[in-house]
């Protein structure tokens, strides 16, 4: 490499470690918010899991009361989900949030700042006064983007979004350092009980888990996310415990993908994104509403589809039978009824296998069973 290209990669680096660095402050930035008490980590907490460790099926917003209708999905490995987009067969594909309606990470940190339910500001020129409240950001702001580039209210938001989702592009937010990647690498032994669930979860035969929840082609690969990024309507239920708070109205209908502007298809109406495993054993409540609390839970959830037991018919959280899907009309069938009924111990191997894709710093979190 000669001394000019090697000046040039030194030259990237450090401007990447700048933006990376000023994201890092506006990601804790209560200041951000209208009464300056939320931030991006209040519902995106780095100590668990980048999600929301606060009690509730959904985060509440900067005035302390509002309630959304949905969970707030965990950012780690975020940045592996790709652009919003239509893959060759036509399924939609991809994009953040659990309907995809922001198409990247900059598109993702634009939102809930302006959401008058999260962070409650007024509009860009709002959230850049606040910025310009700091000395720091105006230098570093000037020094990354161009001097003056504050003064433009869209300029200086649309350089916040860059700097922030920089930031979540980060390691710290997919280390790849769980027991499962340790596993692949020879420096963890999986228990019996883990071994099994891994082999029914990547299995064709056993289970439906890889149909959706595998995005490379090898059981193998050291990058695997457990998301292929597509949107099934699985049959979740109405939350009503959430509804009750949040004040929704009686009757309304999450539409998941329909709900997003970009999607003009009553076929799509009740589907969400497949959600990545990694972490999922320490980021609960699980499924878009946060309508069950454990993840074994889900499993059951899933395997009632194939199971003919009346026991396998009751939710274990309610004591009741599972209630109807919110949106019964799109449900994705053929991959829900795929695979032969679970047994319990395959029930409890595959929640074993799961806590394997729990990060390092994040395993004193998991529950023991």
């Amino acid at each position: 490499m000669g001394s000019a290209q090697a000046s040039r990669t030194h030259d990237q680096t450090a401007a990447l470690a700048r933006l990376e660095a000023l994201g890092e402050a506006l990601f804790f930035d209560e200041n951000l918010s209208k009464n300056r008490t939320q931030s991006c980590a209040s519902c995106h907490d780095p100590e668990h899991g980048f999600s929301d460790p606060r009690a509730g099926a959904a985060s509440l917003g900067d005035d302390g009361r509002s309630l959304g209708d949905r969970n707030a999905p965990t950012a780690s490995y975020a940045a592996f989900t790709p652009a919003f987009h239509r893959n060759d067969a036509g399924t939609w594909v991809g994009g953040q949030f659990w309907d995809g309606r922001a198409a990247s990470l900059e598109d993702q940190a634009a939102g809930p700042p302006l959401n008058p339910i999260e962070m409650g500001m007024a509009d860009a020129a709002s959230i850049v006064a606040r910025l310009k409240e700091n000395p720091a950001y105006i230098s570093a702001f000037d020094a990354i983007f161009g001097e003056g580039v504050l003064d433009d209210p869209i300029q200086g938001y649309q350089a916040m979004t860059k700097a922030i989702a920089a930031f979540e592009r980060t390691d710290l937010f997919a280390p790849f350092d769980s027991k499962y990647d340790r596993a692949l690498r020879g420096d963890y032994t999986m228990t019996r009980m883990e071994e099994l669930g891994q082999l029914l979860f990547f299995s064709q035969q056993f289970t439906n888990c890889n149909q959706c929840h595998q995005l490379r082609r090898s059981a193998v690969a050291p990058d695997e996310t457990f998301s292929n990024y597509e949107y099934h309507n699985i049959g979740v239920p109405v939350n009503d415990a959430l509804r009750a708070q949040n004040g929704v109205k009686a009757g309304f209908v999450d539409q998941g993908l329909s709900a997003n502007s970009q999607v003009d298809d009553p076929k799509q109406d009740g589907k969400y994104k497949v959600p990545t495993l990694r972490n999922v054993a320490v980021t609960g409540p699980y499924m878009h509403n946060g309508v069950f609390t454990d993840l074994r839970t889900v499993v059951l959830f899933y395997n009632k589809y194939n199971s003919k037991a009346q026991a396998r018919q009751i939710n274990p959280e309610t004591g009741a039978p599972w209630r109807m899907p919110e949106v019964p009309a799109t449900l994705s069938v053929k991959e829900l009824t795929h695979g032969p009924a679970l047994e319990d111990v395959r029930v409890d191997a595959l929640v074993a296998f799961m806590k394997t894709l729990t990060d390092a710093r994040y395993e004193h979190l998991l529950t023991q069973d």
